[in-house]
């Protein structure tokens, strides 16, 4: 005997909810500077919302700390005094406006060079 819609709606797997998030302002090659603090960086790996560790977050001052549901970017950085990885919310960043190349090195091995402002990303690592 068929099933009734009733019975039907009751077996049905249940809908996946995630969290609304904002659509991600960079891309990868974008240059982005911190809004907070003197680094800026390329972009390299987007994460649609925080995805690092509880430890990670916290260390963060509450004051200063942004929210977890919005994108959050992994940068080769670039400071005055060193190169590093960093990972940044999109609310603390902006559009670079100088342009210039960062100096970080991995650079070379993601990008294929510097066009009018961005970063050309390796065929290797698109995905």
């Amino acid at each position: 005997m068929p099933k009734s819609p009733v019975e039907l709606a009751a077996n049905a797997p249940k809908a996946v909810t995630a969290p609304l998030i904002e659509r991600a302002r960079f891309g990868p090659g974008d240059i982005v500077r911190h809004r907070m603090f003197d680094f800026r960086g390329v972009v390299f790996d987007i994460d649609p919302v925080f995805a690092n560790s509880d430890e990670w977050y916290d260390a963060i001052p509450e004051a200063i700390r942004p929210a977890k549901e919005q994108p959050y970017y992994h940068l080769l950085a670039e400071s005055e005094d060193s190169s590093y990885i960093a990972y940044v919310s999109q609310q603390n960043l902006v559009a670079d406006e100088d342009g210039g190349p960062i100096d970080h090195p991995q650079i070379d091995a993601m990008f294929d060079g510097l066009d009018r402002g961005r970063y050309r990303i390796r065929a290797i690592h698109r995905h």
